[in-house]
């Protein structure tokens, strides 16, 4: 089954967080398949439960936990390929690296990245976004 849905960080850490409920219950409504998150989103993940200090054994259970659930899509060359032609296009914006690779991942895989930093990703030619906070 091809996913349909890639989730961004941000995304990942309010299920990890159990809160806002609209992003669970919208989570439910998804077929097993239907929702991967990038490597390049665990890779982020991974770095933000290695930053938690006291709260880093917990945050590592919470991050295992919602990796039974969801896959993690590897960075494969169809991705690296879309890197090219998107940094390109978008060479002024430097200080997003992370997300031009999420996003470029995204477009190669052809899915719709749900995150709640849409503005952040509007400007990725032919990348679609869709809110699970705003249910758009």
């Amino acid at each position: 089954m091809k996913p349909k849905y890639m989730l961004d960080t941000n995304i990942c850490i309010y299920l990890m967080k159990h809160q806002p409920p609209q992003v669970r219950a919208r989570f439910a409504e998804c077929f097993v398949g239907d929702v991967v998150i990038s490597a390049i989103t665990l890779a982020e993940l991974e770095f933000g439960v290695a930053c938690s200090r006291e709260s880093q054994a917990r945050n590592q259970l919470l991050l295992e936990s919602l990796l039974e659930d969801l896959p993690v899509a590897p960075f494969e060359a169809g991705a690296a390929r879309a890197y090219g032609s998107l940094r390109a296009a978008n060479r002024e914006r430097s200080k997003d690296a992370l997300d031009k690779l999420i996003a470029s991942h995204a477009l190669s895989l052809q899915v719709t990245l749900v995150t709640n930093n849409e503005a952040d990703f509007r400007c990725f030619a032919g990348l679609n976004v869709e809110n699970w906070i705003n249910n758009h």
